[in-house]
């Protein structure tokens, strides 16, 4: 910034080595922090992230405990046939479901939840509670595979209006061969169903190359079925645009609607159903007469990324995802150690993404898992026990949760209360430096005496 002033610039640089230099004379040798690491994992979610994470790691000689709260492995892709290549997802899954049962260090907690955990990198301990009963675990690093869910959708007549259907209904219904169906020739499908709209923002991104992609399939069986799409934004993105191509080419009609025009469904008969959506090219309503209507729903959070969120101590976003430790570089961390995320759990994707993620996850957490040690930062927050009086300010607005309060009795035989600290968990930020109206608490190395220093060698006083 001072490319065209080099005297302030040479100004600025002897004003900084002047305040290092009057925080060097206050400085304290720092203790090296190391812990030990108790080399096994816990994968929780046995979808394709879980299953995916589970057996890298496993592949890599570390033992893994699977927990997956319902009766099968699969997930939401059980509900899946094809990926947006056209490969098939079925006998994907049915491989890495009897791997998964198979490998001798895998660990499979099926019907269970974790309901408690305690600890840090390297020494976590969570409990299990299964059908028969709850089971302690030791491990040194979490991966959180929980997945999503489809949202259920409360308009378009959806449940109230017959041959109204899901996405994944329409898939089910397709795969079984159901006259419905194979006899129908009018198909619309409907885009941002309980996405991007009041409530719920964001995009599920999977659902336009879903739908495009079953009205090509749909125009490959019959090319005289016409298919209208009705979308706000199309987001086919990268290769995917491939799809989008083919179905122009086969006469799939693409409208535009906006979110204060919402297309009309009404049933007409058992068989069929109207839909009017403003056409903003002919600049009136289109009256569409369907044998069946698609819904593309949302793609919600899992209930269960709630309660791990609370008993991990993990960030959210608004919409109950759980939130990444920096977008771009540390797509895949928590912001505590030892802690990681793949999948659904995170953000809406396609199966191929969540199974790409799923691997980044592992080789993280593998960076933990292979050594018997790990060393931390020495740069953490530090009692001023003289000072401190146990007023927890700083225990409710650290991020980390690294500091507790414990109670001693006195020698007149009162009881005092202080603060502790757990290096491993605290990250230095000084946020509790910065609430502590005593000094009970400074980060190593950012004292108050070398602060004041740099302050002062600063302003040349």
């Amino acid at each position: 910034m001072h490319s065209g002033e080099p005297e302030q610039a040479t100004r600025k640089a002897m004003d900084l080595v002047r305040m290092a230099v009057s925080k060097v004379g206050l400085l304290n040798p720092l203790p090296e922090i190391v812990v030990g690491v108790q080399q096994s994992a816990l994968v929780i979610g046995g979808g394709p992230s879980g299953m995916t994470t589970a057996l890298e790691l496993a592949d890599h000689g570390f033992p893994v405990h699977l927990v997956e709260r319902s009766n099968l492995l699969g997930g939401q892709a059980r509900f899946l046939y094809n990926t947006w290549k056209g490969e098939p997802i079925g006998p994907a899954l049915q491989e890495m479901d009897a791997r998964v049962r198979s490998h001798p260090l895998i660990t499979l907690h099926m019907e269970s939840t974790v309901t408690d955990a305690e600890g840090f990198v390297g020494n976590f301990k969570s409990t299990i509670q299964s059908p028969r009963g709850p089971q302690a675990v030791d491990h040194g690093v979490t991966v959180i595979a929980t997945g999503g869910k489809g949202y259920t959708p409360t308009e378009y007549g959806y449940g109230t209006a017959d041959r109204v259907y899901t996405s994944i209904e329409f898939d089910k219904l397709t795969m079984m061969g159901d006259r419905r169906i194979n006899d129908a020739k009018t198909f619309v499908f409907i885009q941002c169903v309980g996405s991007r709209e009041l409530g719920r923002m964001y995009c599920s991104r999977v659902c336009c190359t879903h739908s495009v992609q079953a009205a090509v399939q749909l125009k490959e069986q019959d090319p005289t079925r016409e298919i209208f799409i009705l979308y706000r934004d199309l987001r086919t993105y990268g290769e995917r645009e491939e799809l989008f191509k083919k179905a122009r080419e086969k006469g799939v009609v693409f409208i535009n609607y906006e979110l204060h025009g919402k297309p009309r469904v009404t049933q007409l008969d058992p068989r069929q159903l109207e839909v009017v959506v403003w056409d903003h090219i002919l600049h009136e309503p289109l009256r569409i007469v369907a044998d069946a209507v698609v819904l593309a729903t949302a793609i919600v959070p899992s209930s269960a990324n709630a309660d791990l969120a609370r008993i991990y101590k993990l960030s959210t976003d608004a919409d109950g995802f759980l939130l990444e430790a920096h977008a771009k570089l540390r797509p895949v961390d928590f912001a505590g150690d030892g802690l990681f995320m793949a999948g659904l759990a995170h953000y809406p994707k396609s199966v191929d993404e969540a199974v790409a993620q799923a691997k980044a996850a592992a080789g993280r957490a593998i960076t933990v898992l292979s050594s018997d040690r790990i060393g931390l930062e020495s740069t953490k927050a530090t009692p001023v026990l003289a000072n401190c009086d146990g007023c927890a300010l700083c225990l409710d607005v650290c991020p980390y949760h690294a500091i507790s309060l414990v109670e001693e009795a006195t020698a007149e035989g009162s009881r005092s209360s202080h603060i502790q600290v757990n290096v491993a968990q605290c990250k230095g930020c000084g946020m509790c430096q910065a609430t502590c109206p005593k000094d009970g608490v400074y980060v190593a190395g950012f004292s108050m005496e070398q602060i004041t220093a740099q302050v002062k060698a600063a302003l040349a006083l």
